[in-house]
């Protein structure tokens, strides 16, 4: 058996399966990452939002007070409205930051998708290789018993041809 015939013919795929694999293995975790970052400054437009609301109400609330108890101005009124009419503004603003992170969100979990299914296949390329690796090393090692096993028998009749003519 020649030495040419010991080494793995496929070795170089091998090593770029391997590589693939480990390629697709990075981009997948970044892709993963990239998703959750969005995920928290979609929550973090979320918590605005809430603040706004939540400040458009005290506001509300502190005019109507205000009103009840007959300490409100005329000049109070506008300036209280006008500020009112600024918080539903940012709070409509603050909507369509949302929707368009939510777009975001979904942009990166088709590439989550797309990293995963790359991911999967580049694992099952390079089990294949490996699995072709495995039985063409079981049918080498298959081989080279065969060679020593005749190799033996050969011996053993020298020897035993050796000993009939002594």
């Amino acid at each position: 058996m020649k030495k040419s015939d010991l080494r793995y013919r496929l070795e170089p795929m091998l090593v770029l399966k391997t590589r693939a694999k480990k390629n697709a293995e990075i981009r997948l975790a970044q892709a993963i990452g990239k998703l959750e970052r969005e995920k928290k400054q979609l929550k973090k437009l979320e918590e605005e939002k809430q603040a706004i609301i939540k400040r458009r109400k005290e506001s509300r609330r502190e005019l109507q007070e205000k009103l009840l108890e007959g300490r409100a101005h005329a000049r109070d009124g506008s300036v209280r409205v006008n500020y009112l009419r600024k918080l539903e503004d940012d709070e409509k603003e603050k909507d369509q930051e949302i929707e368009r992170q939510k777009q975001v969100i979904e942009n990166c979990e088709l590439m989550v998708k797309r990293a995963r299914r790359d991911y999967i296949d580049a694992v099952k390329e390079l089990r294949v290789i490996e699995k072709h690796k495995e039985l063409w090393r079981k049918k080498l090692q298959k081989e080279l018993s065969r060679i020593e096993e005749r190799e033996m028998d050969e011996l053993g009749n020298v020897i035993h041809q050796l000993r009939n003519v002594a």
